[in-house]
């Protein structure tokens, strides 16, 4: 199946969600509470390998995909041309590499000329380069299935200026909706976060306060976790190394119901996760894919 990105509307929304977090406090000299932040530390396990997939499938769970990473790219439709808003690089099938059964996705520092993005055929010049991949099939909790549980098995890039990113989207963004599962920057590697957007109108997102930072004890990028999202009807809860992490629940999640989306894995490098760059102090890095999954479940 073809897909159409719709650049323009995806970044405005982005920009908003970003932007626009506010700060609450309890009287004039109490400490500003983050309502974007976990309050909960989250525990991790350096190269964490316990899931296994009958710990889904005996409770009922069906598998629908699966990547490990030990053969091509068939599944996924590879990303060539610019990025989003801010973001430097040029995605291209090179930065793209699978070696004893993992997906490495790295930046790299070069000069390129290339497409100013991936529906916009217009040539550029680029100084940087990654990779970026989405599935050819989609994910969607809907009637039939009313659950899905995302998985998969990651070490994030390291290094100031990389964003790695996890996530899922329809078309026509925002109409059929966006789930981040896991985006983090490289140079704040103790945490991550997680968001959604949705809105009636191209271009236009309505979601508030759909963004929940999740600090950890560890490195995320010092070695490989496990990220699991499950999408309900009514409900996006996140998992790390098996253990649940935090609930979005109300709001426009609802909205999500029904909505087919395509998952995406790709690293930035700039980007709307960082307010200001230092292009001279960029950091290049890679992100490593064990296997990405899919159950889903009545």
């Amino acid at each position: 199946m073809k897909i159409s990105i719709s650049f323009p509307s995806l970044l405005v929304g982005m920009f908003i969600i970003l932007l626009g977090s506010c700060k609450k406090s309890k009287g004039p000299n109490a400490t500003p509470i983050d309502p974007t932040l976990n309050p909960v530390v989250a525990h991790v396990i350096n190269d964490y390998s316990l899931f296994n997939d009958t710990t889904l499938t005996n409770k009922g769970w069906t598998k629908t995909f699966e990547d490990n990473f030990d053969g091509d790219l068939s599944k996924w439709k590879v990303w060539t041309g610019g990025g989003f808003q801010r973001e430097l690089q040029c995605y291209e099938p090179s930065n793209l590499q699978i070696a004893n059964g993992y997906l490495q996705i790295s930046a790299k520092k070069q000069t390129i000329t290339g497409p100013t993005g991936i529906a916009d055929s217009t040539l550029k010049s680029f100084d940087f380069t990654s990779g970026g991949i989405q599935s050819i099939s989609t994910i969607c909790a809907n009637t039939s299935t009313p659950k899905v549980m995302i998985v998969a098995r990651i070490k994030i890039a390291k290094g100031y200026g990389m964003a790695s990113n996890f996530w899922s989207y329809g078309l026509y963004w925002p109409t059929n909706g966006e789930i981040d599962f896991l985006e983090s920057r490289g140079d704040v590697t103790t945490e991550y976060h997680t968001q959604y957007f949705y809105g009636p109108t191209v271009g236009q997102n309505i979601v508030t306060n759909g963004i929940i930072f999740n600090p950890t004890d560890g490195d995320l990028g010092a070695s490989y976790h496990v990220y699991e999202m499950e999408w309900t009807q009514n409900s996006l809860s996140s998992y790390l190394d098996g253990k649940l992490v935090e609930t979005k629940t109300g709001g426009h999640i609802a909205d999500l119901f029904g909505k087919p989306e395509n998952i995406t894995l790709n690293l930035a490098v700039g980007g709307l996760l960082y307010n200001t760059l230092d292009v001279t102090q960029i950091q290049l890095g890679t992100i490593d894919v064990d296997y990405v999954k899919v159950f889903t479940s009545n």
